[in-house]
């Protein structure tokens, strides 16, 4: 009996590793362990890189410990108001942020608060004067909850610009605003949809907010 001439061949041991490679991945895997998850699924911080990173659940509890010494922290899904604080046009200023919508968050690897604004080419980072920001920490003792890393105040003027709300959300929620914000962004001021996109935004904490005590 005689042998098939593709018996040994090339194209033979082609179509066997054809047949034998794995199915493709589909949807999104956690960064850390592989494993498949959902659209619905918790961050953590790199601390060094402030790079997110989708997680599992259980790769996202390894880092809940705040005392703990690690590199990477989960990002928590606490969201407050903070209707009482106290904060004017000028106490703003002295921040200097040259637009009226910002997020701060405390950096545990610089040692200070840092401050992001939107804009068409993503988020802006700025140093905040430590004077200016000690001044209003001190007019508003409330505002020291914040988490290093995992947490932001997200301050925006009001229509006259004379007053503003103040709300603690997760770091990952301000990404997301802005990385939407950098899609439809136009022109100096954004544009209507980039304003319609914070009003969506904006909404959506103070439904997700409850005052802080």
């Amino acid at each position: 009996m005689t042998s098939s001439p593709l018996a040994g061949s090339p194209l033979r041991n082609l179509r066997r590793l054809v047949a034998d490679r794995p199915a493709p991945v589909v949807g999104e895997r956690c960064e850390m362990c592989a494993e498949p998850i959902g659209d619905d699924h918790p961050h953590v911080v790199n601390l060094e890189s402030r790079a997110l990173m989708c997680t599992c659940r259980a790769c996202y509890l390894l880092f809940t410990d705040e005392a703990a010494e690690l590199r990477y922290r989960a990002v928590p899904d606490r969201y407050l108001s903070f209707p009482d604080v106290i904060l004017d046009s000028r106490s703003y200023d002295e921040l200097e942020i040259p637009v009226g919508l910002a997020f701060l968050f405390s950096s545990s690897v610089l040692n200070r608060t840092v401050a992001f604004y939107p804009g068409p080419a993503g988020a802006t980072e700025s140093e905040l004067p430590l004077a200016a920001w000690e001044r209003i920490l001190e007019a508003n003792p409330e505002l020291r909850v914040l988490r290093p890393d995992v947490e932001a105040l997200l301050l925006r003027a009001g229509p006259r610009g004379d007053s503003f709300s103040c709300h603690l959300v997760p770091i990952d929620a301000c990404y997301a605003l802005v990385g939407r914000l950098r899609q439809v962004w136009r022109g100096f001021d954004g544009g209507t949809e980039a304003h319609q996109a914070m009003d969506d935004f904006f909404a959506d904490v103070a439904a997700r907010s409850r005052p802080a005590s």
